[in-house]
C-alpha cells in the first residue's frame, strides 16, 4: 500500500483526510506525525502561506522519506488590509493562544467601527497545501500547490463551542451560524482547508 504522511498529530485530521481518499482510491495509507516522534519541530519563518507550507512539506519528506503534505492557513480581514493573515496563529504575541488572538481581531475592528459605523466586515479563511516529494522518489524535487477558500464575515462578539481558532467570529457566506455553530461534517465541506485537500487528492493519487 502506498503511504503519505499528513503533517500533523491530529487524528481527527488524518482520518478526515483518509476519508475523502477513500471516496477515490483504497490503496493509500496515511501517516501522521505521531508516526515519527523523532521529527524536529519545523520553524514557520515564511512570510505566505505558501512559504511556510512548503517549509513544512519539505523537511517532512526528506525526514520520513515519504511523500508528505503540509498545509498553512490564516484568517484575512479585508478592513485590517489582509491582518492577521500568515500570522494567524500568533497574532496576538503567543502561538495558538485562540482566545487573545481572536479578542485582538475583535478589538480592532471595534476600534475601526467607531470611526465609520459602515465598517466592511467582510472576510475569508484561506489554506494553502504543499506535496513534496523525497530523493529517491519517481517525483523527487517536485512540490504542488493547491488553495482553498471560505469567504465570509466577522460578527462583533464569539459565537459556538465547535471549531477552534477564530471560528466563533466567522460567518461563511450563505449562512447565518458562525464556523463554531457548525459540526465538524458540515464544516468540512465549506471549509478552505477541505477545499484544498479535495483539489490536491486526485493529483496525490495520480503521482504517487
Amino acid at each position: 500500500m502506498k503511504q503519505v504522511v499528513l503533517a500533523t498529530r491530529n487524528k481527527g485530521k488524518i482520518a478526515e483526510f483518509e476519508r475523502l481518499l477513500s471516496e477515490l482510491t483504497s490503496d493509500i495509507h496515511v501517516l501522521g506525525l505521531s508516526d515519527f516522534p523523532d521529527m524536529p519541530d519545523v520553524e514557520e519563518s515564511g512570510t505566505t502561506l505558501e512559504e511556510n507550507a512548503l517549509l513544512k512539506s519539505r523537511a517532512i519528506a526528506a525526514f520520513t522519506g515519504l511523500p508528505s503534505l503540509a498545509d498553512d492557513s490564516g484568517l484575512f480581514v479585508n478592513a485590517l488590509g489582509g491582518d492577521p493573515g500568515v500570522y494567524s496563529a500568533r497574532w496576538a504575541g503567543t502561538h495558538g493562544d485562540d482566545v487573545a488572538n481572536t479578542e485582538k481581531v475583535l478589538g480592532q475592528m471595534r476600534m475601526l467601527a467607531e470611526l465609520d459605523p459602515a465598517l466592511d466586515r467582510s472576510a475569508s479563511f484561506q489554506c494553502v497545501i504543499a506535496l513534496s516529494f523525497p530523493e529517491g522518489h519517481a517525483q523527487a524535487g517536485k512540490d504542488l500547490i493547491e488553495h482553498g477558500e471560505m469567504p465570509g464575515a466577522l460578527i462583533e462578539s464569539p459565537r459556538g463551542e465547535h471549531g477552534f481558532g477564530y471560528d466563533p467570529i466567522f460567518i461563511p457566506a450563505g449562512l447565518t451560524l458562525t464556523s463554531a455553530q457548525l459540526s465538524a461534517q458540515e464544516k468540512d465541506v465549506i471549509s478552505h482547508r477541505g477545499r484544498a485537500m479535495r483539489q490536491i487528492a486526485p493529483i496525490l493519487i495520480e503521482l504517487l
